[in-house]
This record gives C-alpha cells, structure tokens and sequence, in this order.
C-alpha cells in the first residue's frame, strides 16, 4: 500500500464517474487511515459471491439500487476494485445503480418504487422502515450473516421489536480533516469549526445536509451538559435552538459547504479550506496524493454511520437483491468495498481479506474495537417520540431539521 498510489487530486476532481455509480456518498470516519486503497494486488482474492443462499430462488436478471456513490463499483474507478462484475457473472442479475446526494434524497428515490433496494444510512432506514418502503428479512438465512460482528447486529435504526429489516454494509466516523501546514499543531476538540471558527474565517468545510445539526449538538454535549443533550438526534426545543444557535455562528465564519466527496476533495487541494468534517475517503484520496492533511476523531466524540441494505417492499427482483445483500457480507466483496471506502468491515472474514488490499485496514478502522464505537453517534432520524417510551417528551422531527436547515442555507 505505502509504495502505490490511486489517481491524483486532480483527476478525481475532473473524474466523470458511470451513471451505475455517479454522485457522492454521505458519510465519515476516524483516526487517520494510513494509507488510500490503490488498485487491487494481483494476488488479491476475487469478490465472486457465494453460492445462491438456501431459500433464494434464481434471479430476475436485473437489481437496481439505490447507493451511496463508491458502494457499486467495476473497477472503473481504482482499476481491481470490482464487486460487481464478479456477482453479476455468477448471478445474472445485471446491476443499475443511482447515486444518492443525501439521505433525503435516498428515501425519495425509494419512495418512487423504481427500486429493489438501497444502502441506507440510519439517517433513512427509520423512514423507510415506518413508511413501509422496505422489507422485513430474516439474515440467518443469508450464510455470510453468521460471520457479521456482533456489534453490527440487531442495531435500532434498522431493527423493530426483533424484526431485522436489514444487513450491514459497513461503519465509519465522520472526522475533523485539518491542514497541517497552516494548523500545525494537531487539535483534538471540534473547536476549530465552532468557538474558534472566526480564526479560520471562510475556510471551514462544512457537510451541507440538516444532518449536520447532530454535529452541533455533539458539540454541545460537550461544551454545555446543563442542556441535557443524550441523544444529537432527538432534540427538544431548547437542545436544538443551542444547536441551530452555534451553527448560525458557525455561518457568521462564512464556512464552505460540501455535498460531493470530489468538490470537497478540490476545496482541501487547492487550500481554499483548512478545517472541517470529512469522510475517511476524502481523508486518504488526498493523502495518497500528498496533500498535507490530518484526520482525527475529536475527544468530544462525533457523528458517523451504520450502513445497511435494504429491500424495497414489493421489488422486482427479490431474488437478485437478497443475493446481493448476501454478496456484500461475502468476505471479498466487503473487505474491497470497505477499503475502497474507507469503513470498517463487517467481519473477521472480511477483515482477513482486507488485509490483502490495504494491511492493517481493520486496526486503523477499528473494525473489531467496540470501545472506539461508544461516542460516536450514527446518523439517526429525528423523531416527535424523542425515539423512547417516554410520552411526556416531544423533540423535534426530520421536518424540522430539514426546514432549518433551508432557513440557515437560505434557500
């Protein structure tokens, strides 16, 4: 890994990425990654997936899907990095996939119908699960399920009353991305974003999506406990004024907003920003192109993600997407998507596997490390409920994350 490179800054700024995997994902990480995937070694394992589960009958001939941009790949992007040439040669279930901008964005696609299924963040899957767009599944009968981390199973965002609706793709961090030429002594308080902002005035990166109101409020756990913050998704009037007060101060500092991995990657790149939040992607696409960047998760803890794939209630192609959701869990596949990524991997399996493309992916992503998942808060929905048993509490809901962050965005 530390004597190969992937494609240079830019060229991913300039890079037009397929229709079957074009847009960015919406996501983040850890501690610093040690190095970026390069193409897949040639004594690499290939991703073809598992025999046909028990239970599965043949496929339809076709699966499309809603994803987060870098989730489907064919090798068209880092050359080697291909799993799903391997499933569709060994299923015949032929792959289209559109590229989600956001979560918001994901559950619309979904609602269309045009889908079989989606690798839906937490931020989506409550949605999806409660609007009755996506299928209750049974995991055990997908042979690479039993491999899956304990930690990744039956989580809240993607599993009602013992009810899975779901399997795991991966799990990442959103993490504070500093330039260490200009900030050169390594903070390790979101800070620098916040309270010290107009320090770095029109160079804060900011995520440009309501779910980043939990960033805020992440902060405030922190910085303001009387506020009684436990949860950054579910937040009562007084915890999200605080929250959408620091962020209007935030945007005082004049910040530069980012949907897309690759603009975000040109901002750092041409030094327009030095501080904000990013994804381990962008994190080691533009170390591996020497940029002078640094990663870390923050004492205060940070917001992240627990992918899932889903099926769409009533798909097309039932067939072909529980293969798939198999597939994804397969060692080969998960170990190349992971890495291509930036994630941990869903398994000790995938992990071994990993260790072909990028050694020691799995200890720098803190794969198997429950102790480092504790203060990191995945992308949930915001719900009236407050998400508890509680009736006497009422929190803000995902239409009014949404509606204030249009306010804040001014459009």
């Amino acid at each position: 890994m530390g004597t190969r490179r992937i494609w240079g800054v830019a060229a991913i700024a300039t890079l037009v990425i397929s229709a079957c995997t074009a847009a960015a994902p919406t996501q983040a990480p850890t501690s610093a990654p040690t190095a970026a995937p390069t193409a897949a070694p040639t004594d690499a394992p290939t991703t073809a997936p598992t025999a046909t589960p028990g239970g599965i009958g043949e496929g339809e001939g076709e699966l499309n899907l809603v994803i987060w941009g870098g989730y489907a790949e064919k090798g068209e992007t880092i050359e080697g990095f291909d799993w799903v040439n391997p499933f569709q040669d060994a299923t015949g279930c032929m792959v289209n996939a559109t590229a989600m901008t956001d979560s918001n964005n994901g559950v619309s696609l979904m609602q269309s119908g045009n889908y079989d299924g989606i690798s839906a963040s937490g931020d989506a899957t409550t949605r999806l699960i409660a609007g009755g767009y996506v299928e209750a599944i049974d995991p055990d009968t997908l042979p690479n399920y039993a491999n899956v981390f304990p930690g990744l199973k039956d989580l809240p965002h993607n599993t009602v009353d013992g009810v899975n609706y779901g399997v795991p793709h991966g799990r990442g961090p959103n993490l504070m991305m500093w330039n260490s030429e200009v900030i050169t002594e390594a903070p390790t308080s979101w800070d620098a974003v916040w309270e010290g902002g107009s320090e770095y005035d029109g160079q804060i990166s900011v995520y440009d999506s309501s779910i980043y109101i939990a960033d805020a409020a992440v902060h405030l756990m922190a910085k303001q406990p009387d506020l009684g913050i436990t949860d950054p998704y579910q937040l009562n009037d007084a915890q999200f004024a605080a929250a959408i007060a620091l962020l209007e101060q935030q945007a005082a500092n004049s910040p530069l907003y980012w949907s897309s991995y690759t603009a975000q990657i040109a901002s750092y790149a041409a030094e327009d920003v030095v501080v904000g939040t990013t994804w381990p992607l962008q994190l080691q696409l533009l170390q591996a192109d020497g940029v002078a960047v640094e990663g870390v998760k923050p004492d205060e803890g940070t917001t992240g993600w627990s992918d899932t794939w889903m099926m769409a209630t009533d798909a097309a192609h039932p067939n072909c997407m529980m293969m798939w959701m198999d597939h994804m869990m397969s060692p080969e596949a998960n170990a190349q998507a992971t890495v291509f990524f930036g994630e941990a991997a869903t398994s000790p399996q995938a992990c071994d596997a990993a260790e072909a493309l990028s050694p020691g992916h799995c200890v720098t992503q803190h794969a198997d490390d429950e102790a480092y998942w504790e203060n990191i808060y995945y992308w949930s929905t915001p719900q009236e409920d407050c998400a508890d048993g509680d009736a006497a509490t009422t929190c803000k809901t995902q239409d009014d994350w949404v509606q204030a962050w249009t306010t804040l965005r001014g459009s």
